[in-house]
């Protein structure tokens, strides 16, 4: 039987496959690590979402001029934080109602709020009012620390599966916003999402030295956007920026 000549593999040659392999298993590792797997990007990502892309110009065109809330606006899907048989109004600048006598503000008043709030990445935030969680996502999307507390039990749950599933983890509580979270005290900066016809002394007093809070303030025939800057331990600076009307902010928590 006539046998073929066998030719040793240089040795060079066998580091040289070995390192392709460690490679291309170094390259799938990573690839598996960066899956997220509960999110549909079909629904996340701008170039899938055209109407939240023309929402952000919209109010683009009505003066929200902070870039990175306009962003922001236009990533997130608004119809993820709302009732199926609402989609069809989700991307109109209006607001819309949610569970238990509550609503998912108006797109122009969540950006109006934020940028105010003129934040910057990795800020701590209180926001007082997690609602439909939709407030909550915009300042994750912004890079801010998040903690965000919420008075309905039921509202808590249902943010929290929305927000998750989108891909967003803020620090969400369920409790009596009107005492906010001294545990975490001091935050950069609060924002309250419902409208109090004076604003809690406790939540004044989580804000650092520095700090600023956007809040509505007064009754229920129309609220006051106020800037409330903490300047010393004991002094306080106001400004007003336009008029609104939010749901009343109430005490206590709602199982």
């Amino acid at each position: 039987m006539k046998r073929e000549k066998q030719y040793p593999i240089p040795v060079t040659v066998l580091i040289a496959l070995f390192c392709m392999g460690l490679i291309a298993c170094a390259t799938n590792s990573s690839r598996n690590q960066q899956k997220k797997p509960d999110i549909d990007m079909t629904n996340f990502h701008p170039q899938y979402n055209n109407e939240a892309k023309k929402l952000a110009e919209e109010l683009e065109r009505k003066g929200i001029s902070d870039k990175s809330v306009l962003t922001a606006i236009a990533t997130i899907p608004r119809d993820s934080f709302i009732d199926k048989q609402l989609s069809a109004y989700a991307y109109l600048d209006r607001p819309l109602p949610i569970e238990s006598g509550q609503t998912i503000s108006q797109p122009f008043t969540v950006a109006w709020q934020t940028q105010l709030l003129q934040l910057k990445p990795g800020e701590k935030v209180l926001e007082i009012g997690t609602g439909s969680g939709y407030q909550a996502a915009v300042l994750c999307e912004m890079k801010a620390e998040v903690f965000s507390i919420e008075r309905y039990h039921n509202l808590y749950e249902s943010a929290k599966e929305t927000l998750n599933k989108l891909g967003y983890y803020p620090n969400l509580f369920f409790g009596d916003g009107y005492a906010g979270l001294p545990e975490h005290a001091p935050f950069d900066k609060i924002l309250i999402t419902a409208a109090p016809e004076k604003v809690p002394e406790k939540l004044l007093q989580q804000l650092r030295i520095g700090g600023w809070m956007v809040v509505p303030v007064g009754g229920k025939k129309g609220q006051k956007m106020t800037v409330i800057r903490r300047v010393g331990e004991h002094e306080f600076k106001e400004s007003e920026h336009g008029d609104f009307i939010f749901v009343p902010m109430q005490e206590g928590v709602v199982d």
